[in-house]
């Protein structure tokens, strides 16, 4: 093992039910490039390492690998399972079987309950694993207010059985959560959205600050290593624009580390991703050290590109346009 990062040193983030969680958890979505083997062997050397959020999913289809490694460490001492916050999400075809969902992922990572549970897509839109990015399900259909609601009412039962301690949206926008936030019983901790440098979504960040939701952002890097179906041409690489680099020079270290300690300043939590212990161990540290400047930060701020890599497009249904309808990129839902 390289280097251990004192947990205690890594920065907090409060919910707004008073929770203290890490400033920057693992993600674990493999981009179709790396096994479950890899991804959870990266896990392990992360705990080692001073991990303490981990960000999981069903789709991902490694949660059973990565429970083994949890339930070695706990066996072993290396942590405690009060010591770990671990979020995973209920996939699109299991909108109406949610607690099912839950306890499979709960007895998959052998973690006796869920931190936090997110739903990880707004409609029951399915694809198949590995689908092309053509690809379409003719049962897919417009975001509904109450079919979201009757999924979210599902979860809302599963915090008062004890099963999750916090509730998570993800791939929201703002009409969405207009349509629904107010018919909420208990409010949600945590919004998943893309945010790195060149896609900040800041309306989207204002407004769940606004509401005491905490945005978590995947694809903190820009995602290099994405899936190849989710790359076009128009795309930008973050961190390889000029001013990522620029920055990333005077502080002596790679631009990664540059956009991770721009989502943390910004207030967001960042999951970043990587099977190689260098990577990560530096991932984690950068939350611990040498902090951006207020000039380097409002040059960040600068580099907003509206580059959404995550477009959606396995999920149109009939009559959809293109991508941009699932976004709602006009201020209203699109039908």
């Amino acid at each position: 093992m390289n280097e251990f990062v004192n947990p205690a040193l890594v920065p907090k983030v409060k919910l707004y039910t008073g929770e203290e969680i890490p400033c920057v958890g693992m993600g674990t979505f493999g981009s179709d490039r790396f096994t479950p083997d890899e991804v959870s062997a990266a896990v392990g050397g992360a705990i080692r390492c001073g991990y303490r959020m981990f960000d999981c999913a069903a789709c991902y289809g490694n949660e059973d690998q990565i429970g083994e490694v949890f339930h070695h460490a706990f066996e072993e001492g290396v942590v405690e399972r009060k010591d770990l916050f671990i979020m995973t999400k209920v996939w699109n075809d299991m909108h109406d079987r949610v607690e099912e969902s839950c306890r499979k992922s709960i007895a998959d990572l052998q973690c006796e309950y869920m931190d936090m549970f997110f739903i990880h897509w707004p409609f029951p839109n399915y694809h198949a694993p590995h689908c092309d990015v053509d690809s379409r399900n003719p049962d897919s259909r417009p975001f509904s207010p109450e079919e979201f609601l009757k999924t979210y009412r599902q979860c809302e039962e599963l915090v008062e059985k004890g099963l999750i301690r916090n509730i998570g949206i993800s791939n929201m926008t703002i009409p969405k959560l207009e349509a629904v936030l107010p018919h909420m019983n208990i409010k949600p901790a945590a919004c998943e959205m893309e945010l790195h440098p060149c896609f900040q979504q800041q309306k989207l960040f204002d407004y769940l600050v606004a509401h005491n939701i905490q945005p978590i952002g995947f694809m903190p890097l820009g995602s290099p290593q994405r899936p190849e179906r989710d790359m076009c041409p128009e795309d930008v690489a973050d961190l390889q624009t000029p001013e990522m680099k620029e920055i990333a020079a005077a502080h002596g270290v790679h631009p990664a580390v540059i956009a991770l300690k721009w989502a943390r300043q910004r207030g967001q939590i960042p999951i970043p991703f990587s099977i190689h212990e260098m990577e990560y161990v530096s991932n984690l540290k950068a939350m611990t050290e040498d902090p951006l400047t207020e000039e380097e930060m409002s040059r960040i701020a600068t580099l907003e590109r509206n580059n959404r890599l995550v477009k959606g497009q396995v999920f149109l249904w009939e009559g959809a346009n293109d991508w941009h309808d699932l976004w709602d990129e006009d201020g209203f839902i699109v039908k």
